[in-house]
């Protein structure tokens, strides 16, 4: 006896789908026009063009890989009165989604040492980071 599985059925609630589908596509458009608007400030503005604001630049990119790899699967799920993903799909989301957060964990302690180094040896930073660099 071996059963195999090819579907998950996800389990939600039985109530209120459209309202769901609408509170979700809003926090995922908001989600996605605020780190756009800071990726093309960041681009745009030669001011903005420092170590600090190039991690920001890469976070809010790195938020917008989580974002898009979880909402449009459950904004799609929200609609089908039987919500289903295939295994192979969510192994794929699965990975993707630490990826991300493997990715997020690294840039952060990347930050973190921007930081601890522009407070701590503030001579050796600005050298470090001038223009030229």
């Amino acid at each position: 006896n071996q059963t195999h599985v090819t579907v998950f059925m996800l389990l939600s609630f039985a109530h209120g789908q459209p309202f769901l589908f609408v509170l979700f596509l809003a926090m995922y458009l908001a989600t996605l026009l605020g780190n756009s608007t800071i990726l093309t400030l960041v681009c745009l503005d030669p001011r903005l063009h420092s170590p600090m604001y190039f991690f920001l630049s890469h976070l809010s990119c790195l938020d917008i890989c989580y974002s898009s790899v979880t909402v449009p699967k459950i904004l799609a799920n929200s609609l089908r009165p039987q919500a289903t993903i295939s295994y192979g799909g969510c192994l794929a989301q699965m990975f993707f989604l630490m990826w991300c957060a493997g990715t997020e964990c690294v840039l952060l302690a990347l930050m973190a040492y921007d930081r601890y180094a522009a407070i701590c040896q503030p001579l050796r930073y600005a050298h470090a980071m001038r223009r030229g660099v």
